[in-house]
Protein backbone atom coordinates (compact mmCIF):
# COMPACT_ATOMS: atom_id res chain seq x y z
CA UNK A 1 0.00 0.00 0.00
CA UNK A 2 1.47 3.42 -0.90
CA UNK A 3 2.12 5.97 1.81
CA UNK A 4 0.63 9.41 1.25
CA UNK A 5 1.88 12.41 3.21
CA UNK A 6 1.19 16.12 3.06
CA UNK A 7 4.12 18.50 2.63
CA UNK A 8 4.42 20.90 5.53
CA UNK A 9 7.23 23.40 4.94
CA UNK A 10 10.40 21.38 4.17
CA UNK A 11 10.32 18.85 6.98
CA UNK A 12 7.91 16.36 8.49
CA UNK A 13 5.77 18.00 11.15
CA UNK A 14 3.08 15.34 11.34
CA UNK A 15 2.23 11.90 10.03
CA UNK A 16 -0.83 9.67 9.91
CA UNK A 17 -0.56 5.93 9.46
CA UNK A 18 -3.49 3.66 8.73
CA UNK A 19 -4.08 0.09 7.69
CA UNK A 20 -5.72 -0.64 4.36
CA UNK A 21 -7.24 -3.56 2.56
CA UNK A 22 -5.81 -3.34 -0.93
CA UNK A 23 -8.15 -6.08 -2.09
CA UNK A 24 -11.10 -3.79 -1.35
CA UNK A 25 -10.18 -1.57 -4.29
CA UNK A 26 -9.38 2.13 -4.57
CA UNK A 27 -12.54 3.84 -3.33
CA UNK A 28 -12.24 2.78 0.30
CA UNK A 29 -8.54 3.63 0.41
CA UNK A 30 -9.00 7.02 -1.24
CA UNK A 31 -11.58 7.86 1.43
CA UNK A 32 -9.01 7.01 4.12
CA UNK A 33 -6.37 9.11 2.36
CA UNK A 34 -8.72 12.07 2.18
CA UNK A 35 -9.62 11.68 5.85
CA UNK A 36 -5.93 11.57 6.80
CA UNK A 37 -5.17 14.72 4.81
CA UNK A 38 -8.14 16.52 6.32
CA UNK A 39 -6.98 15.48 9.79
CA UNK A 40 -3.63 17.23 9.19
CA UNK A 41 -5.23 20.26 7.59
CA UNK A 42 -7.42 20.73 10.66
CA UNK A 43 -4.38 21.09 12.90
CA UNK A 44 -2.67 24.47 13.49
CA UNK A 45 0.14 23.71 11.06
CA UNK A 46 -2.43 22.89 8.36
CA UNK A 47 -2.29 26.53 7.32
CA UNK A 48 1.29 25.99 6.15
CA UNK A 49 0.48 23.31 3.58
CA UNK A 50 1.64 24.16 0.06
CA UNK A 51 1.76 20.87 -1.82
CA UNK A 52 0.65 17.25 -1.54
CA UNK A 53 3.14 14.52 -2.46
CA UNK A 54 2.32 10.92 -3.33
CA UNK A 55 4.75 8.00 -3.38
CA UNK A 56 3.25 4.90 -4.99
CA UNK A 57 4.39 1.67 -6.58
CA UNK A 58 4.32 1.82 -10.38
CA UNK A 59 3.44 1.71 -13.10
CA UNK A 60 2.07 5.22 -13.10
CA UNK A 61 2.06 8.39 -15.18
CA UNK A 62 3.53 11.22 -13.13
CA UNK A 63 2.69 13.82 -15.79
CA UNK A 64 -1.02 12.99 -15.88
CA UNK A 65 -1.13 11.98 -12.21
CA UNK A 66 -2.58 8.55 -12.92
CA UNK A 67 -1.93 5.22 -11.13
CA UNK A 68 -1.95 2.43 -13.72
CA UNK A 69 -2.53 -1.06 -12.33
CA UNK A 70 0.34 -1.62 -9.86
CA UNK A 71 0.73 -5.35 -9.06
CA UNK A 72 0.27 -4.73 -5.33
CA UNK A 73 -2.88 -2.62 -5.78
CA UNK A 74 -5.61 -4.72 -7.38
CA UNK A 75 -8.31 -2.62 -9.02
CA UNK A 76 -6.21 0.55 -9.22
CA UNK A 77 -6.59 0.74 -12.98
CA UNK A 78 -6.01 4.22 -14.43
CA UNK A 79 -6.98 6.00 -11.21
CA UNK A 80 -6.49 9.80 -11.61
CA UNK A 81 -5.41 10.22 -8.00
CA UNK A 82 -3.80 13.64 -8.55
CA UNK A 83 -6.94 15.25 -9.97
CA UNK A 84 -9.09 13.57 -7.29
CA UNK A 85 -7.07 15.13 -4.47
CA UNK A 86 -6.61 18.48 -6.19
CA UNK A 87 -10.38 18.83 -6.63
CA UNK A 88 -10.98 17.75 -3.04
CA UNK A 89 -8.48 20.04 -1.31
CA UNK A 90 -7.53 22.78 -3.76
CA UNK A 91 -3.77 22.21 -3.41
CA UNK A 92 -1.43 21.15 -6.22
CA UNK A 93 -0.54 17.45 -6.04
CA UNK A 94 2.47 15.53 -7.39
CA UNK A 95 3.09 11.79 -7.72
CA UNK A 96 6.16 9.63 -8.35
CA UNK A 97 6.81 5.91 -8.22
CA UNK A 98 8.32 4.72 -4.97
CA UNK A 99 11.86 4.26 -6.35
CA UNK A 100 11.93 7.86 -7.58
CA UNK A 101 10.43 9.07 -4.31
CA UNK A 102 13.06 7.23 -2.29
CA UNK A 103 15.79 8.62 -4.54
CA UNK A 104 14.53 12.13 -3.82
CA UNK A 105 14.45 11.36 -0.09
CA UNK A 106 18.01 10.06 0.09
CA UNK A 107 19.22 12.88 -2.16
CA UNK A 108 17.65 15.67 -0.13
CA UNK A 109 18.03 14.29 3.42
CA UNK A 110 20.00 11.04 3.35
CA UNK A 111 23.09 9.32 2.02
CA UNK A 112 23.01 11.15 -1.31
CA UNK A 113 22.79 14.65 0.08
CA UNK A 114 25.05 17.07 -1.76
CA UNK A 115 25.36 14.97 -4.94
CA UNK A 116 24.53 16.14 -8.45
CA UNK A 117 24.53 12.62 -9.91
CA UNK A 118 23.14 9.83 -7.77
CA UNK A 119 21.46 6.48 -8.29
CA UNK A 120 19.16 4.93 -5.71
CA UNK A 121 18.44 1.18 -5.79
CA UNK A 122 15.59 -0.29 -3.77
CA UNK A 123 16.95 -3.88 -3.33
CA UNK A 124 13.76 -4.90 -1.52
CA UNK A 125 11.00 -7.18 -2.72
CA UNK A 126 12.16 -6.20 -6.20
CA UNK A 127 14.91 -4.02 -7.66
CA UNK A 128 13.96 -0.56 -8.85
CA UNK A 129 16.07 2.54 -9.37
CA UNK A 130 15.62 6.27 -9.02
CA UNK A 131 17.97 8.55 -10.94
CA UNK A 132 19.19 11.98 -9.94
CA UNK A 133 21.10 13.33 -12.94
CA UNK A 134 22.69 16.77 -13.12
CA UNK A 135 20.86 17.80 -9.97
CA UNK A 136 17.40 16.75 -11.15
CA UNK A 137 15.15 13.72 -10.93
CA UNK A 138 15.23 11.91 -14.27
CA UNK A 139 12.17 9.77 -15.03
CA UNK A 140 12.54 9.32 -18.79
CA UNK A 141 10.12 9.84 -21.66
CA UNK A 142 7.19 8.06 -20.01
CA UNK A 143 8.26 7.38 -16.42
CA UNK A 144 10.09 4.16 -17.31
CA UNK A 145 13.65 5.32 -16.60
CA UNK A 146 15.48 3.44 -13.88
CA UNK A 147 14.09 -0.04 -14.52
CA UNK A 148 17.50 -1.50 -13.73
CA UNK A 149 16.00 -4.74 -12.46
CA UNK A 150 15.14 -5.69 -16.04
CA UNK A 151 18.80 -5.77 -17.15
CA UNK A 152 19.82 -9.33 -18.01
CA UNK A 153 23.05 -10.30 -16.25
CA UNK A 154 23.10 -14.00 -17.14
CA UNK A 155 21.66 -16.16 -19.91
CA UNK A 156 19.66 -17.99 -17.26
CA UNK A 157 19.18 -17.83 -13.52
CA UNK A 158 16.52 -16.75 -11.03
CA UNK A 159 13.56 -14.95 -12.54
CA UNK A 160 12.97 -11.33 -11.63
CA UNK A 161 10.99 -8.76 -13.57
CA UNK A 162 9.71 -11.62 -15.73
CA UNK A 163 13.19 -12.35 -17.07
CA UNK A 164 15.58 -15.19 -16.26
CA UNK A 165 19.01 -14.10 -15.07
CA UNK A 166 17.92 -10.49 -14.56
CA UNK A 167 19.47 -7.99 -12.16
CA UNK A 168 16.32 -8.24 -10.04
CA UNK A 169 16.49 -12.04 -10.17
CA UNK A 170 19.86 -11.94 -8.43
CA UNK A 171 19.49 -8.80 -6.32
CA UNK A 172 16.12 -8.66 -4.58
CA UNK A 173 14.35 -10.38 -1.73
CA UNK A 174 12.46 -12.62 -4.12
CA UNK A 175 15.59 -13.33 -6.12
CA UNK A 176 17.67 -14.31 -3.09
CA UNK A 177 14.86 -16.63 -1.98
CA UNK A 178 14.87 -18.28 -5.44
CA UNK A 179 18.64 -18.71 -5.29
CA UNK A 180 18.29 -20.30 -1.86
CA UNK A 181 15.63 -22.73 -3.11
CA UNK A 182 17.88 -23.73 -6.00
CA UNK A 183 20.85 -24.33 -3.69
CA UNK A 184 18.68 -26.46 -1.41
CA UNK A 185 17.30 -28.38 -4.39
CA UNK A 186 20.68 -29.28 -5.85
CA UNK A 187 22.08 -30.34 -2.50
CA UNK A 188 25.62 -29.33 -3.49
CA UNK A 189 28.01 -28.35 -0.73
CA UNK A 190 28.46 -29.15 2.92
CA UNK A 191 25.48 -29.89 5.14
CA UNK A 192 24.92 -26.79 7.26
CA UNK A 193 22.33 -25.55 9.75
CA UNK A 194 20.69 -23.59 6.94
CA UNK A 195 20.35 -26.71 4.80
CA UNK A 196 18.95 -28.71 7.72
CA UNK A 197 16.43 -26.02 8.63
CA UNK A 198 14.96 -25.73 5.14
CA UNK A 199 15.31 -29.29 3.93
CA UNK A 200 12.15 -30.91 2.65
CA UNK A 201 10.71 -27.88 0.91
CA UNK A 202 10.17 -25.59 3.89
CA UNK A 203 9.64 -22.03 2.55
CA UNK A 204 12.73 -19.84 2.71
CA UNK A 205 13.01 -16.05 2.51
CA UNK A 206 15.83 -13.58 2.02
CA UNK A 207 15.46 -12.68 5.69
CA UNK A 208 16.20 -16.32 6.57
CA UNK A 209 19.30 -16.32 4.37
CA UNK A 210 20.59 -13.12 5.98
CA UNK A 211 19.93 -14.46 9.49
CA UNK A 212 21.88 -17.67 8.88
CA UNK A 213 24.66 -15.71 7.16
CA UNK A 214 25.01 -13.60 10.30
CA UNK A 215 25.67 -16.85 12.16
CA UNK A 216 28.44 -17.77 9.74
CA UNK A 217 26.53 -20.49 7.88
CA UNK A 218 28.56 -21.27 4.77
CA UNK A 219 25.57 -22.12 2.54
CA UNK A 220 23.81 -18.85 3.37
CA UNK A 221 27.04 -16.90 2.90
CA UNK A 222 27.53 -18.47 -0.54
CA UNK A 223 24.06 -17.33 -1.61
CA UNK A 224 24.72 -13.74 -0.54
CA UNK A 225 28.19 -13.76 -2.08
CA UNK A 226 26.69 -14.81 -5.41
CA UNK A 227 24.06 -12.08 -5.10
CA UNK A 228 26.86 -9.63 -4.30
CA UNK A 229 28.82 -10.59 -7.40
CA UNK A 230 25.80 -9.95 -9.57
CA UNK A 231 25.17 -6.71 -7.72
CA UNK A 232 28.68 -5.68 -8.73
CA UNK A 233 28.01 -6.62 -12.35
CA UNK A 234 24.83 -4.55 -12.44
CA UNK A 235 26.43 -1.60 -10.70
CA UNK A 236 29.33 -1.68 -13.17
CA UNK A 237 26.88 -1.20 -16.03
CA UNK A 238 25.24 1.74 -14.25
CA UNK A 239 28.61 3.29 -13.37
CA UNK A 240 29.85 3.09 -16.96
CA UNK A 241 26.65 4.44 -18.51
CA UNK A 242 25.64 7.14 -16.01
CA UNK A 243 28.95 8.07 -14.31
CA UNK A 244 27.33 8.76 -10.90
CA UNK A 245 29.23 10.10 -7.93
CA UNK A 246 27.20 7.99 -5.51
CA UNK A 247 25.04 4.89 -5.61
CA UNK A 248 22.75 4.56 -2.61
CA UNK A 249 21.24 1.14 -1.99
CA UNK A 250 18.35 0.46 0.37
CA UNK A 251 16.46 -2.58 1.57
CA UNK A 252 18.41 -5.79 2.06
CA UNK A 253 21.73 -4.10 1.29
CA UNK A 254 21.44 -1.91 4.38
CA UNK A 255 21.19 -5.02 6.57
CA UNK A 256 23.55 -7.36 4.71
CA UNK A 257 26.16 -5.00 3.31
CA UNK A 258 28.99 -6.87 5.00
CA UNK A 259 28.10 -10.00 3.00
CA UNK A 260 27.09 -8.37 -0.30
CA UNK A 261 29.48 -5.43 -0.51
CA UNK A 262 32.90 -7.11 -0.72
CA UNK A 263 31.85 -9.44 -3.56
CA UNK A 264 30.29 -6.51 -5.40
CA UNK A 265 33.46 -4.41 -5.04
CA UNK A 266 35.60 -7.16 -6.59
CA UNK A 267 33.41 -7.21 -9.68
CA UNK A 268 33.21 -3.41 -9.92
CA UNK A 269 37.01 -3.18 -9.86
CA UNK A 270 37.16 -5.75 -12.65
CA UNK A 271 34.28 -4.57 -14.83
CA UNK A 272 33.74 -0.81 -14.45
CA UNK A 273 35.68 1.59 -16.65
CA UNK A 274 39.17 2.01 -15.27
CA UNK A 275 40.25 5.26 -16.91
CA UNK A 276 39.53 7.45 -19.90
CA UNK A 277 42.39 9.16 -21.75
CA UNK A 278 41.80 12.59 -23.22
CA UNK A 279 44.55 14.38 -25.21
CA UNK A 280 47.43 14.66 -22.75
CA UNK A 281 45.53 14.16 -19.52
CA UNK A 282 44.16 11.19 -17.71
CA UNK A 283 40.57 11.57 -16.58
CA UNK A 284 39.80 9.79 -13.29
CA UNK A 285 38.04 6.45 -13.75
CA UNK A 286 34.27 6.40 -13.54
CA UNK A 287 34.55 3.90 -10.74
CA UNK A 288 37.10 6.07 -8.91
CA UNK A 289 34.65 8.96 -8.55
CA UNK A 290 31.73 6.76 -7.47
CA UNK A 291 31.04 5.46 -3.99
CA UNK A 292 28.50 2.78 -3.12
CA UNK A 293 26.78 3.35 0.23
CA UNK A 294 23.74 2.05 2.12
CA UNK A 295 20.62 4.19 2.40
CA UNK A 296 20.54 6.14 5.65
CA UNK A 297 16.88 7.03 6.26
CA UNK A 298 15.82 3.57 7.38
CA UNK A 299 12.11 3.01 7.93
CA UNK A 300 11.44 6.74 7.55
CA UNK A 301 12.38 6.67 3.87
CA UNK A 302 8.73 6.25 2.83
CA UNK A 303 7.73 9.34 4.79
CA UNK A 304 10.58 11.39 3.39
CA UNK A 305 9.86 9.99 -0.07
CA UNK A 306 6.40 11.54 -0.18
CA UNK A 307 7.80 14.74 1.29
CA UNK A 308 10.51 14.72 -1.38
CA UNK A 309 7.96 14.33 -4.18
CA UNK A 310 6.04 17.37 -2.96
CA UNK A 311 9.16 19.46 -2.36
CA UNK A 312 10.61 18.53 -5.75
CA UNK A 313 7.40 19.63 -7.47
CA UNK A 314 7.29 22.83 -5.42
CA UNK A 315 10.90 23.67 -6.28
CA UNK A 316 10.24 23.13 -9.99
CA UNK A 317 7.05 25.18 -10.19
Amino acid sequence: MPLFLVILCRRILDRVEFSTNSEAGPEQTIEKIEAAIQHMLDKPHGERVKYIGISCGGPLDSHRGVIMSPPNLPGWDNIPIVSILEKKFGFPVAIQNDANACALAEWKWGAGKGCRNMIFLTFGTGLGAGLILDGKLYSGTNDMAGEAGHIRLEADGPVGYGKEGSFEGFCSGGGIALQAKEKLRTGNGAVTDFRREFAGGKPVTARDVCMFASKGDSAALEILEDSGRHLGAGLSVLIDILNPERIVIGGIFTHCREYLGPAAEVIIRREALEAARAVCTVVPAARAVCTVVPASLGKAIGDYGSLGVALNALDNC
